[in-house]
């Protein structure tokens, strides 16, 4: 057994990540007509009252629309490559309208970010560069935020709450950057990165997309990564969920995985949540791989779990719902504490190469792994 350490990477993040929710809400600006910023950008002001979505269409590549505080009823579509969408931190509201039959507020996300596919998902245009940024999206029906084929989109300094299905979804879009973001009280994922929510196929290689100091409790699951590849997880502080970080593949080609969850700190995600389709009853899982390949776990700080499911302890390998195996985890270097019935589970019996090295913890399944 190693003993008990405490990585100081993590936790010098997360104190980075808690510190920096103070200085996310700048003040509010008074309603004004378009202006040209020293950029040369056209910032679109808009005050409550006013129409967010006009300005967004009229917005040029590289334009700003820049929301006061106050709440703004509705749903709105980015779909401009370049834009961004900035709000005033908290005290911006996005909000749902029941008399508003717009496309997204028919597909009941709050924010939509959209290039176009084809009926196969495969992509037409991709939109790429826009921003969302400093503001707040509640109580929507499904997203708070839903991207669908997009390079290099930005969300960050955004709250996504109280929302029916995913606090922010991403899916089949690549180098994405999801940052400083605070996602509480979803019904699904906090932060959902996918090739597609309701197709499965080969994994999507992401090429480079972040998600980074993110802030993520009282979802179904904190982060969920599912059927992607080559994608980082860092510096995220994940706790209060059913369960906190799960990397889902199954037996598509190219397989889910070649990506990295380091540095996090993953607590006490012991909610319960009943059995879904496809997946059993949720309860104290820390970080969860099933059906990948290629996945690397390391320097994360994960404590507190405790729960009946099958899923349930600190990190646990576990076969997809398809019986998909792990293959070729590396789970090293981190300190694991508190978590029941194991800090270590390889719950896999079919996995092939999978390593666990130089954790500090106290229980494994099977013995030996710390």
């Amino acid at each position: 057994m190693t003993p008990l350490r405490t990585p100081a990477r993590p936790l010098v993040r997360a104190a980075a990540v808690l510190l920096s929710c103070a200085a996310s809400v700048p003040t509010a600006l008074a309603a004004a007509p378009a202006a040209t910023a020293p950029t040369g950008r056209t910032v679109h002001r808009v005050a409550p009252g006013g129409s967010v979505q006009a300005a967004l269409d009229a917005a040029a590549p590289g334009d700003v629309v820049e929301l006061a505080a106050g709440r703004y009823p509705g749903s709105v579509t980015l779909a401009t490559d370049g834009v961004t969408l900035r709000g005033q931190g908290a005290g911006t509201v996005l909000v749902p309208d029941p008399a508003d039959r717009g496309s997204c507020a028919q597909a009941g996300n709050g924010v939509c970010v959209t290039g176009s596919s084809d009926d196969r998902g495969a992509p037409v245009r991709t939109l790429s560069g826009a921003v969302v940024e400093s503001l707040t999206v509640a109580g929507f029906p499904r997203n708070g935020i839903g991207a669908a084929v997009t390079d290099r989109l930005t969300v960050r300094r955004v709250s996504v709450r109280d929302n029916g299905m995913q606090g922010i979804s991403v899916e089949m879009s690549t180098r994405t950057a999801l940052t400083d973001n605070e996602a509480r009280d979803n019904g699904q994922a906090g932060i959902f990165v996918a090739n597609w929510y309701d197709r499965k196929g080969g994994a999507l290689e992401t090429r480079g997309t972040e998600v980074s100091e993110n802030r993520l409790t009282g979802n179904r699951i904190g982060l969920q990564l599912r059927r992607v590849r080559g994608l980082t997880a860092e510096a995220n502080l994940v706790s209060g969920n059913c369960g906190g970080v799960f990397v889902v593949g199954d037996d598509g080609v190219p397989r889910a995985g070649a990506l990295t969850v380091r540095d996090n700190v993953v607590r006490a995600n012991n909610r319960y949540c009943p059995p879904i389709p496809r997946l059993d009853s949720v309860q104290g899982t820390g970080i969860l791989l099933t059906g990948t390949e290629d996945v690397t776990v390391s320097g994360n700080r994960i404590t507190d779990h405790s729960g009946a499911s099958p899923m349930s302890g600190g990190v646990v390998l576990y076969p997809s719902a398809v019986g998909a195996p792990n293959a070729r985890a590396t789970v090293t270097g981190n300190a694991l504490d508190g978590n029941l019935p194991a800090d270590l589970a390889d719950r896999d019996p079919r996995g092939t190469g999978n390593a666990f090295t130089d954790n500090a913890c106290r229980v494994s399944e099977p013995a030996g792994h710390c």
